[in-house]
């Protein structure tokens, strides 16, 4: 089980930017939020950019994921940049950025892996070069942490982005195989089903459980990831809007009451009550707590979602879990809360 706590301008671009090729794009003062940008699929044999926007890679964890990267066919890339430690960062918030906002203007990158997430990325919304990106769509994966840049990113440009696993848990054949499915040439739409539970532990874990809250269908644009970072971005000019949207929502090692907490004020927001449904991953480390007479982790999510008659589920294949599925943010999907089955509907990559 990988734990988000321990997980825990720019100087100069390339002088030479390419535009991908197959593509075209408006003029850049046409260019505006509302634009959708489709990055171009992974092929066998891309390259990989390899970055670290939150906490430190280890050298043994970093020579780990350029194996796997590897091993799944395509070419591993970073700079010196990763190898950095400030503090609890991988370096400083202007070289974390400039590390991004280079990958996406470097032409024979051909998409960006977050190696591991981890704090950091709400530190560096401001200083990311969104017009570099609009000129330069390409795809970027992560999870954790990275929930900040994907939901912020697509924001921001369009560009849709992808809730995955990090480098440092792309091991397993299942994440992957979803990764796989949903980034090189995936027809539409896309099923998307849960990994096979098999480990008894998992089977016998609460955490695991699959269960309904709110019957019902509905069709809507996937957004969020890590409800830690959901709220945070609260307040700040990424906040998400919820309405009309699938909500996905999973973390890592909290409290029942800090779930609530965190719930509740998503509730008492402006679009929460008006989204189209709710996907809740895994919530691993999430139902305990040194309170004897809290509430478990299920009680919580039923007493605070059950009410808004959303269409909603617990328990789908990703977050800080072994398996972790792939989705786009930024596109519609079809969700069946009671066959706890997504459905992407339209092309994320072209």
């Amino acid at each position: 089980m990988i734990k988000r706590r321990k997980f825990i301008n720019l100087t100069a671009l390339l002088s030479t930017t390419a535009l991908l090729p197959n593509i075209t794009f408006p003029e850049k003062k046409d260019l505006d939020k509302n634009s959708r940008l489709l990055p171009k699929h992974l092929e066998k044999g891309n390259t990989i950019g390899l970055i670290a926007p939150g906490y430190a890679v280890s050298p043994e964890t970093l020579k780990r994921i350029k194996k796997e990267v590897k091993e799944m066919g395509f070419i591993p890339f970073h700079t010196d940049r990763i190898h950095g430690n400030h503090g609890y960062f991988s370096n400083t918030d202007k070289e974390r950025a400039a590390d991004l906002n280079e990958m996406f203007a470097n032409s024979k990158v051909d998409a960006i892996l977050c190696a591991r997430g981890g704090y950091g990325c709400t530190r560096i919304m401001q200083m990311i070069d969104y017009e570099n990106i609009k000129l330069n769509p390409k795809i970027l994966v992560g999870f954790s942490d990275i929930t900040a840049l994907l939901n912020g990113i697509q924001k921001e440009t369009g560009l849709i982005t992808f809730h995955g696993p990090v480098g440092s848990t792309i091991e397993d054949d299942y994440s992957q195989q979803e990764f796989t499915n949903t980034l090189m040439q995936p027809n539409y739409p896309q099923p998307i089903t849960n990994v096979l539970l098999k480990d008894q532990e998992m089977i016998n874990n609460p955490e695991y459980e699959r269960y309904t809250i709110t019957s019902g269908i509905s069709t809507g644009k996937l957004v969020g990831g890590s409800l830690t970072l959901v709220n945070a971005l609260v307040g700040t000019p990424h906040e998400i809007d919820f309405t009309d949207a699938i909500v996905c929502l999973e973390d890592v090692e909290e409290a029942p009451y800090r779930i609530d907490r965190m719930l509740t004020q998503l509730i008492e927001g402006a679009s929460f009550k008006n989204a189209k449904g709710i996907v809740f991953g895994v919530f691993a480390g999430c139902n305990s707590s040194s309170n004897s007479k809290s509430f478990t982790l299920k009680e919580v999510i039923m007493d605070r979602i059950a009410p808004l008659q959303i269409p909603a589920a617990y328990g789908m294949s990703f977050g800080h879990v072994p398996n972790n599925f792939t989705f786009p943010i930024g596109i519609n999907a079809n969700w069946d809360a009671d066959k706890m089955t997504l459905e992407i509907l339209e092309k994320a990559v072209y």
